[in-house]
């Protein structure tokens, strides 16, 4: 299939992107275009050799193809050596380093998307005039300028490849055009025949050789190879249409670029870069020398009262309403007239979209952290939250990071029983998780949620957007119960997994407020993360200026965590924000809104800021970086209160940006603190080279160092805080009810990859479910109710089929 002139004929393209005007074709459209070269291999377009073996089903469109490895920043897809006026002179627009993507055209070497490095080693041989698409066009000697050269080239002329003139057609020629004419003047007078006399006649008795559903040969109603849709590229400028029907123009001045192939046979394709500086997602992440510099998608699949404030504002008065989403969630039960629980779902579907993705990525930001409720899995009796549906928009939120090269760290947020007594926890008020007489069985459950997680996010096509998964949001109980939960929940998670890279996600726990308790803890324990939230807020204080604040992170955050790197290992700070007071509405007390700050009407007001303010704000949003050296801002945005504003502004990354006191690059927090006098002693410096068990690297031990392991209690506890006694036998369940599975995203009918939601079939543990005729205390009361006589003892909460002790 030839190739058609853009300006001279329809264009095939996603109707997700416009058409390129005659004008802007090139410049504009060079990371924007459908691949279709690479869809018809071995075909000749525009004197333009494409060698299928080597560019089949590929992005071209931020591929740097030149001979001998010359590369440029053009889109040589279809037409990039077709003497079109418009690709002959240099392009204003993209005349950066020539260096800018070319550390990216190897993040394409990957069998689901992008060229294959085989055809990159080759040379790209654009122009051969229909020559082997295997012979060098040119050697070093011959080769001739580029349009990206420094010399100015001539808008009409190409002087890098010159059309030879045509030769002089000889009489034998002509004779072979008259005998081929002939002959397709004969196949075309037997088309009419068949068309107009024997076809119809056909037909009208019954059909001939059809099939029963009336197409040839068992079809499907497909005649011929029906051609697979392209992958689409683009970068800095392009405009995207999202699902919903609206439209934006991706920005991204970082040299980052999308790939979008939903519509094609592959829609995992992990070629895109949210960053020049960012590996591609199908590229190796190294701990140590990248860095995480993140932000949290928070208040979204989980409700917080100071991020969506007017929600609960509406329902403030509903009897015995709190902060947490369980009494929102039963309040808007109880609202039919007003919405109902269908509100959560429209939330969901309006507070983030692709939109927010894109600019994370634009805003030079390569991870986010998102929050996820158990409820995605289920919910058992009484408890009132919308069941499985934030699955749903936890699957867009994986495509969209897929999309625009972000890595994903997915935190289980809450746990049944609560693990902290906080509103963000599910339910406000006691904790029972880990503590109370139902603590143990609502750990038993929560192990099973993180396992369901994990066999899902360790599917081949999810490994690489979702790298790292956090076990627990803050829990609260005292440390030598939560040590003994990790150990157990890790040697369950890792019994399914197995050991190394590759095998499963980074598992990633939280500190307890206590980052230097944990150096040494499960030492040689394979890729095991370390998350730890630093705020000033929560101190119970009165500070009306920031000044002093703008330093401290430097030194306070600085060392602690540079510590942590070198004696426990990977290191990040999870959530941290400009809030260094406690202003905000709703911040502090959930609907009651307690402030010991005593101008937080100025600080809530973010219209009166000045540029002193802005720029203060700004320095303490670098050193924050700088300290906490990987990162994840708290959060990303904050929906407006019932006024119409945005009455938490500390608070919120994307404001900040569009206000001016977040950095447009995070880069600049690189040699801040020095830069303001601050100097982190050289002493207390990270090296960047991590235990092999750290990233599962070759030389890692097996198994856990028994000297790290021999101080944590034995599972299952038999003592937790709130329950007088020791040994105690707590209500457990047993595992006998069927484990369920996440379902993954419905897919186009060509799509040969299969999404089963469990990545380990080896894995066959049932699900812990409560035992017949037992009758539990409430689930959600931190209490010490006497444990049941008609239960069974903990041992009936063991679950087979993992290694031992994996017992939970």
């Amino acid at each position: 299939m030839a190739y058609q002139d853009p300006f001279q004929s329809s264009h095939s393209r996603d109707h997700r992107y416009p058409p390129p005007s005659q004008q802007d074709y090139n410049q504009q459209q060079e990371f924007g275009q459908q691949q279709t070269p690479a869809q018809y291999p071995q075909q000749s377009f525009s004197n333009n050799q494409y060698s299928g073996q080597h560019y089949q089903q590929q992005a071209y469109s931020n591929s740097q193809y030149s001979v001998n490895n010359a590369y440029q920043q053009g889109s040589y897809n279809s037409a990039a050596y077709n003497h079109d006026p418009y690709l002959a002179a240099p392009h204003a627009p993209y005349a950066q380093s020539r260096t800018d993507f070319h550390a990216s055209s190897d993040s394409f070497a990957q069998s689901d998307g992008g060229y294959s490095k085989e055809g990159h080693a080759a040379g790209y041989n654009s122009y051969n005039d229909g020559a082997n698409p295997d012979t060098p066009l040119m050697n070093a000697a011959q080769k001739k300028p580029y349009r990206d050269d420094a010399r100015k080239v001539s808008a009409f002329e190409d002087t890098a490849y010159q059309v030879p003139p045509p030769k002089q057609k000889s009489k034998r020629r002509a004779l072979w055009f008259w005998i081929v004419l002939f002959i397709l003047l004969l196949a075309a007078a037997g088309a009419c025949v068949y068309f107009f006399v024997i076809k119809p006649k056909q037909n009208k008795d019954g059909g001939s050789g059809s099939s029963s559903n009336g197409t040839k040969g068992g079809s499907n109603g497909n005649s011929g190879d029906t051609a697979k849709p392209a992958v689409f590229v683009g970068k800095d400028g392009t405009q995207v249409t999202m699902d919903n029907g609206q439209s934006f123009t991706y920005k991204n001045p970082h040299g980052g670029y999308f790939v979008d192939a939903t519509n094609s046979d592959n829609p995992f394709n992990d070629g895109a870069k949210a960053q020049q500086w960012t590996p591609a997602l199908n590229q190796t992440w190294s701990f140590g020398t990248d860095i995480i510099r993140g932000v949290n998608i928070g208040g979204w699949l989980v409700l917080e009262p100071f991020i969506t404030p007017a929600y609960y504002q509406k329902y403030s008065s509903f009897p015995g309403f709190d902060s947490a989403e369980w009494t929102l969630s039963e309040a808007m039960r109880a609202d039919t007239a007003g919405g109902g629980i269908q509100q959560i779902e429209k939330h969901y579907a309006e507070f983030i979209t692709e939109q927010d993705f894109a600019e994370i990525a634009g805003a030079g930001l390569n991870w986010v952290r998102l929050p996820l409720p158990y409820w995605a899995i289920e919910v058992r009796d009484g408890e009132p939250f919308v069941p499985k549906t934030s699955w749903t928009y936890a699957l867009k939120a994986f495509e969209w990071a897929r999309k625009y090269g972000l890595r994903v760290n997915l935190d289980l947020h809450t746990i049944p029983g609560s693990q902290n007594g906080w509103n963000h926890s599910g339910k406000e008020g006691t904790i029972g998780w880990m503590a109370g007489t139902m603590g143990y069985a609502n750990a038993q459950r929560s192990i099973d949620y993180m396992r369901i997680i994990v066999e899902f996010i360790s599917q081949p096509q999810y490994k690489n957007v979702v790298p790292l998964f956090g076990l627990i949001n803050e829990p609260f109980v005292e440390l030598e119960y939560l040590q003994q939960f990790y150990l157990q929940a890790y040697t369950v998670l890792r019994g399914v997994t197995g050991i190394g890279a590759g095998n499963g996600p980074i598992l990633s726990i939280h500190d307890r407020f206590v980052t230097d308790r944990w150096h040494g803890f499960l030492s040689g324990a394979d890729r095991l993360a370390l998350d730890t939230h630093k705020y000033f807020a929560f101190d119970n204080q009165d500070k009306p200026t920031i000044d002093t604040f703008v330093t401290r992170p430097c030194l306070e955050w600085g060392n602690m965590v540079n510590a942590s790197l070198r004696e426990f290992g990977i290191t990040a700070g999870g959530e941290w924000s400009l809030g260094y007071n406690d202003c905000g509405r709703f911040l502090v007390g959930g609907v009651a809104d307690i402030h010991k700050t005593t101008n937080c009407d100025f600080w809530d007001n973010y219209k009166g800021y000045n540029q002193t303010i802005k720029d203060q704000l700004k320095n303490f949003a670098l050193t924050s970086m700088e300290g906490m050296r990987n990162f994840f801002f708290w959060t990303w945005k904050i929906a407006p209160a019932a006024s119409g504003n945005i009455e938490a502004p500390l608070w919120s990354y994307q404001l900040g940006l569009q206000e001016g006191w977040m950095p447009t690059d995070p880069r600049e927090a690189i040699g801040i603190c020095q830069k303001l006098g601050v100097a982190i002693d050289p002493n207390q410096a990270f090296n960047g080279v991590f235990a092999a068990s750290a990233t599962g690297g070759a030389g890692a031990p097996q198994t856990l160092d028994p000297v790290a392991t021999a101080t944590v209690r034995p599972w299952p506890p038999t003592q937790l805080a709130g329950v007088p006694g020791d040994p105690v036998v707590f209500p457990s369940y047993t595992a006998t009810g069927p484990m369920p599975t996440l379902p993954g995203p419905t897919l186009p009918a060509s799509v040969k990859a299969t999404v089963t939601g469990w990545a380990f079939p080896k894995d066959t543990a049932l699900m812990n479910v409560p035992i017949s005729g037992c009758t539990y205390p409430d689930v959600w009361d931190g209490g010490s109710d006497p444990v049941p006589a008609a239960c069974p003892a903990a041992a009936g909460g063991v679950t087979p089929g993992a290694p031992a002790p994996a017992g939970v």
